[in-house]
């Protein structure tokens, strides 16, 4: 999501896999040769009213060249577009004002304040932004990116319809997707090569097989969780789960991901080295409008007009939140 220069991976409207698996949730997965049986304990809790305590407001210009201006938490929360409902929290695009076309929208960007090395990381929503020209995310980066990587978690443009997911690696050590493990992962590889810089930095991705991890489709089953497994021995996997197949261990708070069956995504730390790529990562969950990837892309994604006249439309961002029940890392 850093990114400046994203390659317009995913073309409108999306190509049928090749090579997709169905998942196996019953099946225990077996990343790298060594079984993930752990459970995971909670480290950090984020939901309800104390959610922003624990968060900071990011207020500098989009370095993705979105059409927005991120509000600082005050505003945010004046404005309505960053607050808790029950105990949902929800991040909004401005969905009223008057804006003209190529203007910028007022949005909410978040980072955590406590940077991570590893660990199960949990994203509950109900609701994700939807909308022609918008480009919802959440992710993990490190210091001086590229060198202290990104995992890119949920992101996705447009009227796209399959999560995208993908690392960003900053160093010379290795870092590519093992498509020799392409059993381990019931996605299909857009790219292999994880290793990024400020003019090449597309990454290594591979696209959810399920149309219910993006989008409308998410939003139509009332959601569901995302979870990425960091293990720097094994690799780094990821899971979509519908809401109505949510794994009862993690509801009832104690993960066993080796339950879970084949994930989405896999990157092997046989292929890439975890330890020297990805380091102090901060949770970021943010919504941008066109930018370089979701404008650049905006002529093949089956919307109307142009990107930049888009943002005028105010009525297109009535649905462009997230309603997020909670965020949480596990150990």
């Amino acid at each position: 999501m850093y990114s400046l220069f994203k390659l317009f991976l995913v073309a409108f409207p999306l190509i049928t896999l090749v090579g997709a698996h169905s998942p196996s949730r019953y099946l225990p997965i077996t990343v790298g040769s060594r079984s993930t049986d752990k459970t995971y304990t909670i480290q950090d809790f984020y939901q309800g009213t104390d959610f922003f305590n624990d968060w900071d407001f990011f207020t500098g210009s989009d370095p993705t060249g979105g059409n927005v201006n991120y509000q600082n938490k005050s505003s945010a929360e004046s404005k309505k577009l960053a607050y808790v409902n029950d105990s949902a929290t929800v991040l909004a695009i401005d969905s009223t004002s008057k804006v003209a076309a190529g203007g910028y929208r007022d949005a909410v960007r978040i980072t955590s304040q406590k940077s991570y090395n590893g660990g199960l990381f949990i994203m509950d929503a109900s609701k994700m932004p939807v909308g022609c020209s918008t480009w919802p995310s959440f992710w993990t980066v490190g210091p001086d990116w590229p060198y202290g990587g990104e995992i890119d978690i949920v992101e996705g443009i447009n009227d796209q319809t399959k999560n995208q997911m993908t690392l960003h690696s900053g160093t010379d050590n290795a870092c590519t997707i093992d498509t020799d493990d392409s059993d381990q992962y019931t996605g299909s590889v857009l790219n292999t090569k994880c290793y990024s810089t400020e003019t090449s930095d597309s990454g290594c991705s591979i696209l959810d097989a399920s149309t219910t991890s993006f989008a409308y489709g998410f939003n139509n089953a009332d959601g569901g969780v995302f979870a990425l497994l960091w293990d720097n021995s094994t690799g780094m996997s990821m899971w979509h789960f519908a809401r109505a197949d949510i794994p009862s261990d993690l509801t009832d708070k104690s993960p066993t991901p080796s339950t879970w069956g084949t994930p989405s995504g896999f990157w092997s730390a046989k292929t890439c080295d975890i330890t020297d790529n990805f380091y102090d990562q901060q949770m970021v969950i943010d919504t941008t409008i066109c930018g370089n990837w979701a404008s650049g892309a905006y002529s093949k994604s089956g919307c109307p007009g142009n990107c930049t006249d888009m943002v005028a439309n105010a009525t297109n961002y009535v649905d462009a939140k997230w309603v997020i029940n909670y965020v949480a890392v596990y150990e």
